[in-house]
């Protein structure tokens, strides 16, 4: 499998796709870097440790163990490893290995870019959602009460290490989160790839490696040429958060606790289907083909006592808002996208009630 090149204007780095992968990290670690520390949570690590341990090749390194989970991607999260880093010797030399999710990557690489003003990062994720987006692109974040990664900051890493192996004891429900971002990079630029989702569900649900290899690759592909011609979201790069400005919206509404990340962009991207129809960006036909492939994989959680009054309210403090404009991300077709800021506030309300009112009656 590939390796792809992110290039900004400052780093350059590359994304190993390929399995067994891990045991490559050794070979991105710098020969003057001081001592290790894996961020990673105690569930990754009883299943993965030892593989790390292999990779680092009889390296010293200190662990670092995140609870996990969005309600806990705060500050105070960061301190706490700060300071554990700093009791077990960590200097300007050293370099942080983010060995999770998408929530340790964030967490991880938002450690690495404060600590100090600043110190290397090795991405190395182990679901699929982290995989095909959040470990590709140098964004890092936590949370505030008001809304998801509204503190962070751009800190690309040294490298990407994706192992589809990995991948082997994700949980079904973990596994399908990931596939609905793998839906979004056929919506917002890969025709072909929406297709193959869309035809072959069967197959990507049974995890069939060729399948799986496929899919991932694509979807790298397209994070890293869309953060090599756009790093830090002033253009191109806005196309990635197709369906996320409600989801991050409906997430922050229900404290975290009810949806994983992959299951609340699903949800903004049936909300934002209905939007680009009812904007008149795409045709009703565009639309309907969109929700049946997010259908075909898998039922989300009831949202009991969510309003679509209440997320559209939420939207002002979405960083893609500016000057108080929400920028939404429209769908025109299967594989082109358009930003808009000039969406009629009815019709987001509409849009998202509607999405609402699917979920509910499935």
């Amino acid at each position: 499998m590939p390796t792809f090149a992110v290039e900004t204007p400052r780093e350059r780095y590359p994304v190993e796709v390929s399995r067994g992968a891990l045991l490559s990290l050794a070979g991105h670690i710098p020969p003057k870097a001081g001592k290790l520390f894996v961020v990673t949570t105690r569930d990754v690590w009883n299943l993965h440790g030892a593989l790390m341990r292999q990779a680092l090749e009889g390296r010293a390194f200190e662990t670092l163990f995140f609870p996990g989970g969005e309600e806990r991607k705060r500050m105070a999260s960061v301190e706490e490893l700060a300071e554990q880093m700093i009791a077990l010797g960590a200097d300007r030399s050293s370099l942080v290995i983010a060995f999770g999710g998408g929530i340790v990557g964030d967490l991880g690489g938002f450690l690495a870019a404060i600590f100090m003003r600043g110190i290397p990062v090795i991405q190395a994720p182990t679901t699929l959602l982290a995989q095909v987006d959040a470990a590709v692109g140098g964004k890092t974040g936590a949370n505030l009460v008001s809304g998801k990664n509204l503190i962070g900051s751009f800190h690309q890493p040294l490298a990407v290490i994706i192992d589809p192996d990995l991948l082997a004891t994700l949980p079904p429900r973990e596994y399908r989160a990931g596939l609905f971002e793998v839906l979004k990079c056929g919506i917002i630029r890969t025709p072909w790839l929406f297709e193959r989702m869309a035809r072959d569900a069967s197959r990507v649900l049974a995890m069939e490696p060729d399948v799986v290899e496929e899919i991932i690759a694509e979807s790298v592909r397209i994070k890293a040429e869309v953060v090599s011609a756009d790093e830090k979201e002033g253009g191109l790069r806005r196309i990635l958060n197709y369906g996320h400005t409600i989801g991050h919206a409906l997430e922050a509404e229900t404290q975290y606790k009810v949806l994983l990340h992959g299951e609340a962009v699903a949800f903004g991207m049936r909300a934002i289907s209905h939007l680009s129809r009812l904007a008149g960006a795409c045709g009703e036909a565009e639309a309907s083909r969109m929700n049946e492939a997010i259908a075909a994989y898998g039922k989300l959680p009831p949202l009991t006592g969510v309003t679509a009054g209440a997320l559209v309210a939420r939207l002002g403090s979405d960083k893609k808002t500016i000057q108080g404009k929400v920028h939404f991300v429209l769908a025109e077709r299967i594989g082109s996208v358009v930003v808009r800021s000039d969406v009629d506030d009815e019709l987001v309300l509409h849009a998202t009630s509607l999405a609402l009112e699917e979920l509910a009656a499935a």
